[in-house]
């Protein structure tokens, strides 16, 4: 009985998990992460530390891919704190509506940000959204490989005593 509420448990976290990846409000794989270890905890014969740490590796990866995304894109395509802070301002915003907000929120947010508090042109405002925005859904894509990844690392571990 314990096993199966505990399978349950893992299976929701790790699906809220993968929805947390798109859906910024929710802590995505940290979410998968939590799941992986509650499970190692409740039932210690399922996996061992060592897919707990390759599982580890790839949370990190997928935070640095979160961080770096964005800042990357925003950056190449020539804006300023200005626009990272816009960018984040209006994700906050889009994220209660919905993705497509939340990625227009993104862009005009930098865009925003970039003309009226680092004096840019229109042009170079538009361009620094674009490339906030670029960034964003690259390290989104990413960040759901990483996901993925987490997961079927964890499963093929947990369930390949058990065919």
């Amino acid at each position: 009985m314990v096993a199966v509420l505990t399978w349950c448990l893992t299976s929701c976290l790790m699906l809220i998990g993968l929805v947390g990846v798109v859906v910024p409000i929710l802590p995505g794989t940290t979410l998968i992460i939590a799941a992986a270890i509650i499970h190692k905890l409740i039932i210690p014969e399922s996996v061992s530390w060592t897919i707990i740490g390759v599982v580890a590796v790839v949370w990190f990866v997928s935070l640095v891919v979160d961080i770096g995304g964005v800042l990357l894109g925003t950056k190449l395509f020539g804006g300023t704190r200005w626009g990272m802070a816009g960018a984040s301002g209006g994700a906050l915003v889009g994220m209660f509506i919905s993705f497509p907000a939340l990625l227009v929120g993104t862009i005009g947010g930098a865009i925003l940000a970039e003309k009226f508090f680092a004096k840019k042109t229109s042009k170079q405002s538009l361009r620094a959204g674009l490339g906030t925005a670029t960034g964003f859904v690259i390290s989104t894509g990413l960040r759901l490989l990483c996901a993925a990844a987490m997961i079927a690392i964890f499963l093929v571990a947990a369930l390949s005593d058990r065919a």
